[in-house]
């Protein structure tokens, strides 16, 4: 089974593409296909915009978290059983990891996974510029790839003599890109804040007509037919499904460990790479919420705090004082926990939110954390044990591995950690972070799993001596 595809990109961020993206990916929707998306880079935002608002299936493709094979094998099972895969470029579409490369841009997963591209422009304020731009782009590399071209805040009414002349012009040089249509000026392109933490079910479900709006207009402003026949150029033979869900139910029954995974408005960033694999440990992953739950949910064997909001919910949290309770006491007692920025700052004695107020957490960890009123940490880093001796990094890591990561954030903690050394791709920074003891690995950076997959066979194990000691003892670890 052959899956089309195709890479929607940009000059720049700011140029239309998570609106280009998912108004395709509502027109396609609408006319019956079911579509899949991928999102390049680490971020979490629009994967979650895909699931949550347009409900189709989302994940990360990010060639600084996998290498070039593995993001081929990632992306063929993820596309089993779509009819279309539209993925979203970040950034500009050669910008990589650090300002002068390429490396794990949009246009290198392009060109890994053999994705047409169609170029998002913004018409507004320009018109014959419009062909210096697209010459450009298209032949900054010989293999770019870039096979169509949709104008972005144009009108109705100017949109046939700017097609004219951008493919006058682009024939002219040698590059025969056709426009497929553009999106006009109109409320439901913009989407201005995606921050699904951000926003109550009320206003979800206004994203949500907002989308199908944007898809509505598009199927009259673009030549959809054009732009499938171009997703065709990047069929792709999809790997089998079948496999991969065998492996995870020998997982479970050999495991069965039930993991419970923190999912609500205040948590809510988890790369689905790294939920994969933890099934594939034969992790059942359980959801609560810190937030609205009064206590974890019982039988546990493991815990996961993942990234989110709760600086914004901190009074909620803090007063949620029977969870708080269950949760200081299954990590005091050894429960296994992974917890991640926003997860590492529930875990601190007090969270001090915009307005300098402070708030009480779990106090698993001492300290607190508080606004720095600036971005503290941002990018890839490369995360390596700071102990030197045999166990490493609790054991989680160990002396000479190393797990990719990343780091966003603009809370900061009175202690970081000092279990593990953090490194910046070019090696030209560097810093201490994670607080790992015994079973608990927590610190602000998100981890991508797969690129140390012993990382989440050691978090299962420990899950596992966990159960069995917890069925020794004759006891539920969460039971007040």
């Amino acid at each position: 089974m052959y899956v089309p595809g195709l890479l929607i990109a940009a000059p720049s961020s700011g140029s239309g593409k998570t609106s280009a993206a998912c108004a395709l990916m509502a027109a396609f929707t609408e006319r019956g296909l079911t579509v899949r998306a991928c999102k390049c880079g680490p971020d979490y935002i629009d994967p979650m915009f895909h699931r949550e608002v347009l409900g189709v299936d989302s994940r990360n493709l990010d060639l600084f978290f996998s290498s070039a094979d593995a993001l081929k094998e990632e992306y063929k099972r993820h596309v089993s059983g779509a009819d279309l895969v539209l993925t979203e470029g970040v950034m500009g579409y050669y910008d990589g990891m650090n300002t002068d490369t390429d490396a794990a841009s949009s246009y290198d997963v392009s060109r890994t996974l053999e994705l047409p591209v169609i170029l998002v422009l913004s018409g507004r304020g320009a018109s014959l510029s419009l062909a210096a731009v697209a010459k450009g782009m298209a032949q900054y590399r010989p293999d770019s790839r870039i096979r169509g071209i949709l104008l972005n805040r144009v009108s109705g009414m100017l949109y046939p003599r700017l097609k004219s002349m951008l493919e006058r012009e682009l024939k002219k040089t040698g590059c025969e890109i056709p426009v497929v249509g553009y999106m006009p000026e109109d409320e439901a392109f913009s989407f201005k804040s995606r921050h699904l933490g951000l926003v109550t079910p009320r206003e979800t479900e206004g994203l949500k007509r907002k989308t199908r709006r944007a898809g509505e207009i598009l199927s009259r402003t673009a030549d959809l037919d054009l732009i499938y026949k171009i997703a065709e150029e990047g069929a792709v033979q999809c790997a089998e499904a079948r496999k991969d869900a065998e492996e995870k139910e020998t997982a479970l029954l050999k495991r069965n460990l039930r993991i419970g995974i923190a999912r609500d408005r205040a948590f809510c960033f988890y790369y689905t790479g790294n939920i994969e694999l933890l099934e594939k440990q034969g992790c059942r992953l359980i959801p609560f919420s810190p937030l609205s739950d009064r206590e974890l949910p019982g039988d546990l064997d493991g815990l996961i705090l993942g990234g989110g909001y709760p600086e914004l919910y901190a009074r909620e949290l803090s007063e949620n004082l029977s969870m708080l309770k269950s949760v200081r006491k299954a990590l005091r007692r050894g429960m296994p926990c992974i917890a991640e920025c926003g997860g590492f700052m529930y875990l601190h004695e007090k969270m001090e939110d915009e307005n300098g107020r402070e708030y009480s957490m779990t106090a698993v960890l001492p300290g607190k954390t508080f606004p720095a009123g600036k971005l503290v940490r941002f990018g890839y880093i490369c995360i390596s044990s700071a102990d030197r001796e045999k166990s490493g990094a609790a054991g989680y890591i160990k002396p000479g591995e190393m797990i990719r990561g990343h780091e966003f954030h603009y809370w900061d903690s009175t202690d970081n950690g000092r279990t593990c050394r953090a490194v910046k791709p070019d090696g030209r920074r560097s810093w201490d972070c994670i607080c790992a003891q015994g079973n608990l690995f927590a610190g602000y950076p998100h981890l991508y799993m797969p690129s140390l997959p012993e990382f989440a066979k050691r978090f299962a194990e420990r899950c596992e001596e966990w159960k069995k000691r917890r069925k020794k003892d004759g006891r539920d670890e969460s039971e007040r």
